[in-house]
């Protein structure tokens, strides 16, 4: 009699076509994330085939919403050298693709006094580029201060924990 073969449910970190490409750190230092959404991103070929070789800078980059689109500015794209005549402009405006509910409730929260949409991280899932964004509210120096020492405080307390 022939065996049955279990079939695995492949999991995020199975998929090759699943990863993080790219994380804003100084992000999470300078700001207090207050809510999170993933959203696509319109690209050219050119700009996907950079993504996929880890050629993109999200550091300086920033969300705004204009006439209830979302858009990223100051993304760096490095341009695809085989691409020859069909390459990008590094730093073009690149339209973020969320719900209209999405884009409502983020513009509403985004007009408010400090509030920021900030990329966080870019990620493939099945094969689509995506983008984390995150409306933040600056941190003042004093915030950043506090934050470090508790993290230090708890960095401390699980060392002093962990059995030797």
């Amino acid at each position: 009699m022939p065996q049955k073969k279990s079939k695995k449910k492949k999991t995020p970190t199975d998929d090759p076509n699943s990863r993080v490409v790219c994380r804003n750190r100084r992000a999470r230092h300078n700001y207090e994330i207050l809510d999170q959404v993933n959203c696509g991103i319109e690209l050219l070929g050119s700009e996907v085939k950079s993504i996929r070789n880890n050629k993109i800078s999200i550091e300086e980059a920033y969300a705004r919403v204009d006439n209830n689109e979302v858009w990223l500015l100051n993304s760096d794209i490095a341009e695809y050298p085989q691409a020859t005549m069909y390459n990008h402009e590094r730093r073009r405006r690149r339209k973020l693709l969320l719900h209209r509910r999405e884009i409502q409730k983020f513009a509403e929260s985004g007009e408010q006094n400090g509030l920021t949409l900030i990329p966080l991280s870019v990620f493939i899932s099945r094969g689509y580029i995506k983008v984390k964004l995150g409306l933040c509210r600056g941190r003042r120096v004093h915030d950043k201060r506090e934050n470090l020492k508790k993290q230090a405080h708890e960095r401390e307390m699980r060392a002093a924990m962990k059995p030797r």
